[in-house]
């Protein structure tokens, strides 16, 4: 209960005790006015009219007006009637004073008058007596009932004025003594009483403050200032490009690299707010555009190429990856994380990336280097293959098979090295047409015909009528239909089959490889398209390179297509690319 509905509370209950008070003297006091008036309206009036008429009998004799004045106060007697034998009486008097009226003087009708007079006159004053009585009891039964009510009431209301002020004033002075302690630096002192009213509130705020305090007082702030002069100097001189924002999104600090990134100074960016900038920033506005949607933002980083320019003037294209970090603080007596700010970091991987280039260039070269002998070594293989060189004993053809394998091998794997080297180094060359989906099949299907034959494998060919052309690269499209493909008959055994399914779905014509081989690992799948992964097969053995899945997906994506693996597929592998429609 709030201490507004403590306080109109008592004061109600302080004003129904003055309305209970009031009400009981206001009824006692109508009670006795009500005796009053009957004592004067109902006797004494009686006792006129009876005084009046005696004063006429008694001039009856020598006042010719002594009957009307008898008459006329008899007349209102009888409208008076209020106690018990004065109707009879009254009947009497008129029945008395008609014979009068009508000639009687004896003195045996005169003195029945007087006394029936004398009798009405005795009957309203005892009445009076009695009725003076009951206003008297009236009166005693007030006095008791208000002294009782009253002394009652009177105990109520002087325990309500000792105790309440000290319910005010006690939490008052607490409260003053408090802060008297804290103002003395004794900022372990707090308000222990309890209370669930704007009291209770008070002495748990005062105690939160307390605390904070307690800890401001304990904490030494010489070492504080050091720590953040250190931190200051720690972001100056990084080689990193840092911004920091408040939770508004207004721009705190920024060290040297960021500046010369922005091509700003540092008073044109501190308290600026960072979407006023970014107006005019092109690169700012690269940096916030994850600060300004509602969706989550990612913790991986992202790849920027910024023009730097260094101290002496000189300028290069350099590779940044810029994270960004949400800032949460938890305030001391709170147990609820608030975000308090932003810091985005630039973190500057040119070395790394230069390198990853020349690794790439390096790879490329010796490929390509390496199909000029591989073909040498094919072509050699031919000659002695020819009759015309010579025959061949056994022994020496199972040897030629064993190098044609091998340069088989090697040569597919220089292949898979410079189509690497292209998606590494971001130059995939496309030339995006026309192309019939079977076209696509036939060239897969005939590029691998030998290794079918050999298993005694058989491809089970389904498309669906009437497909669309896809818009692709034909050599990429079936390189990839080709490792699909290559990869089931690996993993196929003898004597099965292989089904090629080919149909339209949502705009995109889909090429599927299913296989009946030994399957894929649940644990695997959702790393068969990185890099270098070679899932293992039954036996615990791998085999390829890792490569030809990875770059068939650098194909199909760059061909704005999809690519993926049935995960419904349980006995054997089903594979799948989608390619665009024309």
């Amino acid at each position: 209960m709030t201490l507004k509905a403590k306080i109109s509370l008592g004061l109600t209950f302080m004003f129904a005790i003055i309305l209970a008070l009031g009400g009981l003297g206001a009824y006692y006091l109508n009670q006795l006015s009500n005796d009053a008036q009957a004592i004067l309206k109902d006797n004494y009036i009686s006792l006129e009219y009876t005084s009046d008429m005696q004063k006429a009998l008694m001039n009856l004799a020598v006042d010719p007006d002594a009957k009307a004045v008898f008459e006329q106060n008899l007349r209102l007697q009888e409208r008076n009637v209020t106690e018990v034998g004065e109707q009879s009486l009254t009947d009497a008097l008129r029945r008395d004073f008609n014979r009068v009226k009508a000639g009687a003087r004896d003195s045996l009708t005169i003195n029945r008058l007087r006394n029936s007079l004398l009798l009405l006159d005795d009957v309203n004053r005892q009445a009076m007596v009695r009725k003076n009585r009951t206003a008297e009891q009236t009166a005693n039964d007030a006095l008791v009932w208000l002294a009782f009510i009253g002394t009652l009431c009177f105990l109520v209301v002087f325990s309500f004025i000792i105790n309440f002020p000290g319910y005010i004033a006690n939490p008052l002075r607490e409260l003053t003594r408090g802060i008297k302690q804290v103002a003395s630096r004794n900022f372990e002192e707090r308000l222990h009483f309890q209370s669930s009213d704007e009291f209770g509130e008070l002495a748990r705020s005062f105690n939160s403050m307390a605390q904070k305090l307690d800890e401001y007082e304990h904490s030494s702030l010489a070492r504080v200032l050091f720590e953040k002069k250190r931190i200051d100097t720690l972001i100056q001189i990084m080689s990193d490009g840092i911004i920091g924002l408040d939770e508004k999104r207004r721009i705190l600090f920024a060290n040297p690299v960021a500046c010369r990134l922005l091509g700003l100074t540092e008073a044109q960016l501190v308290g600026k707010y960072a979407p006023d900038v970014a107006s005019v920033n092109d690169l700012m506005r690269t940096l916030i555009q994850e600060l300004m949607t509602d969706e989550p933002m990612s913790r991986e980083g992202r790849l920027l190429k910024i023009y730097d320019v260094d101290t002496d003037g000189k300028g290069k294209e350099s590779y940044f990856n810029k994270q960004i970090h949400v800032v949460e603080v938890t305030r001391t007596g709170e147990e609820q994380a608030q975000q308090a700010g932003y810091v985005i970091v630039l973190k500057n991987i040119t070395p790394y990336q230069e390198r990853d280039l020349a690794k790439t260039n390096f790879i490329a070269t010796v490929s390509h280097e390496l199909k000029t002998p591989i073909s040498g070594i094919k072509m050699s293989l031919k000659l002695l293959e020819d009759q015309r060189i010579g025959l061949l004993n056994d022994e020496q053809k199972q040897l030629l098979d064993h190098v044609r394998n091998d340069s088989d091998r090697l040569l597919n794997i220089t292949g898979e090295l410079l189509n690497m080297a292209q998606v590494e180094s971001g130059q995939i060359q496309l030339q995006i047409a026309n192309v019939a989906p079977g076209a696509i099949i036939d060239v897969a299907m005939n590029a691998l015909r030998t290794q079918v034959e050999q298993k005694h494998i058989r491809f089970n060919v389904n498309m669906a009528p009437n497909l669309p052309p896809v818009q692709a690269d034909p050599d990429k499209a079936s390189w990839v239909l080709v490792n699909f493909l290559s990869n089931a008959v690996r993993h196929s055994p003898e004597d099965n089959r292989i089904d090629i399914q080919v149909r339209p779905v949502q705009g995109f014509v889909e090429f599927l490889v299913r296989d009946y081989g030994a399957g894929i690992r649940p644990e695997h799948r959702d790393r068969v398209f990185d890099r270098y992964f070679r899932a293992p097969g039954n036996n615990g053995q791998v085999s390829g390179t890792g490569l030809g899945l990875a770059i068939s997906k650098e194909f199909i994506t760059a061909m704005q297509g999809e690519i993926g693996l049935k995960p419904d597929v349980t006995d054997g592998a089903a594979f799948y690319f989608r390619l665009p429609a024309a």
